[in-house]
């Protein structure tokens, strides 16, 4: 049997309860091994608890630790040079047809070794810990062949072993390399026959695919979706970003996990949503380096009781976003959230995204991932851009840093 751990003089933002915030202000925890047992008011602590290890967190905010639910972590190369052609007038559309955008870093990716591609992601997902991460998705697409992302795929689950839990996502569909230029069809079929392998090695997790007018279309994406039934895998997609496609639809006939980016969603699609419980993945650094206008339609999907979470969407393209913070303030300055809805976005919400029921929130039985701030209060979280207020990132029971 584990020992017993008390975090106490804490203030607590469980994000459980009726209360904002899920708010205690004289909170402790009980920890054993990787599990939260106990949560409450210091003084409500049971007398019967035979607590081994005790640490003082001085009155700190404690929330559970931030979930990255929607990346692109690993890639070769960068495109910098796209955001200085966008700054100039090109739209993301026209540098995709001119061959820039994701092809451009499926050749940098296809040419890196596993090794080449695992240190650069090692140092973004280091900066991201530093910000509170405790588990992120990692997607594949751009290897876009069963080698290349298969290639990928290892290198993100190679990332586990940096404190944080890592779930893989295949996104084969997300554009067609160009070996299969004017065969689309044919590069659906082969991602097809490539995921039950893939799958095989314990390489996924979820299926994801680019259903838009420069990507994939939904009777497309239908056939990979299928694929990943069969093969008992969760599925979401990358939905109404530039266009309305009606991917909310389709992701929510099959049960999706999520669906993502979500601009141009419609009222349809957002009853779609609800009726089947798939969570609306907003994405406000693709919205802000893209230079979006056009809203995701947060009142409806607020008062459908849509979840929403959040996400850098880190990518070298159109989100090279590496803070979760400027997430959440982003979120808030051009999606109108509160900071309340911009945390449960990164964390509640991110992990539901995830399929993951064992995190998210500071209760009994949840795992024991979670952040000590230097705050007044939580919504400070999205108050700053810039600057590092986190004191210690708790994982699995363990802190990055020894405290007294």
């Amino acid at each position: 049997m584990k020992e017993l751990t008390l975090w106490r003089e804490a203030r607590l933002a469980t994000l459980s309860g009726h209360e904002p915030w899920g708010a205690i202000e004289d909170g402790a925890l009980l920890t054993q091994g990787e599990q939260i047992t106990w949560v409450g008011r210091l003084s409500e602590l049971p007398r019967d608890a035979a607590v081994a290890q005790e640490h003082s967190l001085h009155g700190a905010w404690v929330t559970p630790g931030l979930i990255d639910a929607h990346t692109h972590l690993v890639y070769g190369g960068l495109r910098a040079h796209e955001f200085e052609l966008r700054l100039e007038g090109a739209s993301y559309e026209a540098i995709a047809r001119a061959g820039g955008g994701i092809r451009s870093t499926v050749a940098h990716t296809r040419a890196a070794s596993e090794d080449a591609l695992l240190a650069p992601a090692a140092k973004r997902l280091a900066a991201l810990k530093a910000e509170g991460l405790t588990t992120i998705e990692i997607k594949s697409g751009y290897g876009l062949s069963r080698e290349h992302e298969a290639k990928m795929l290892r290198v993100a689950r190679r990332l586990a072993g940096q404190g944080v839990q890592v779930r893989t996502t295949y996104l084969g569909l997300h554009a067609i390399p160009p070996e299969f230029e004017g065969r689309a069809d044919d590069y659906v079929a082969a991602c097809c026959d490539d995921l039950p392998s893939l799958h095989a090695e314990g390489l996924v997790d979820a299926v994801d695919a680019f259903c838009e007018n420069i990507g994939f279309t939904p009777a497309q994406v239908e056939r990979v979706f299928q694929q990943a039934r069969a093969l008992g895998l969760p599925v979401k997609l990358h939905a109404e970003q530039l266009s309305d496609q009606g991917g909310s639809q389709l992701t929510a006939r099959f049960g999706g996990l999520s669906a993502d980016h979500l601009e141009w969603l419609s009222a349809e699609g957002v009853a779609s949503m609800a009726a089947a419980g798939t969570v609306a993945m907003l994405l406000p650094g693709a919205y802000h380096c893209l230079r979006e206008t056009k809203l995701p339609p947060i009142p409806l999907l607020r008062d459908a009781g849509v979840p929403m979470a959040l996400s850098t969407d880190h990518n070298p393209g159109t989100s090279p976003v590496l803070s979760l913070l400027a997430v959440m303030q982003l979120a808030c300055i051009h999606f109108r959230m509160t900071p309340e809805e911009a945390l449960r976005g990164l964390t509640l919400h991110a992990a539901r995204a995830l399929g993951l029921s064992d995190r998210g929130q500071l209760l009994a039985g949840q795992r024991a991932d979670f952040c000590v701030w230097d705050v007044d209060h939580p919504r400070e979280l999205s108050y700053w851009l810039g600057g590092r207020p986190l004191i210690n990132r708790v994982f699995g029971g363990v802190p990055d840093r020894e405290l007294a």
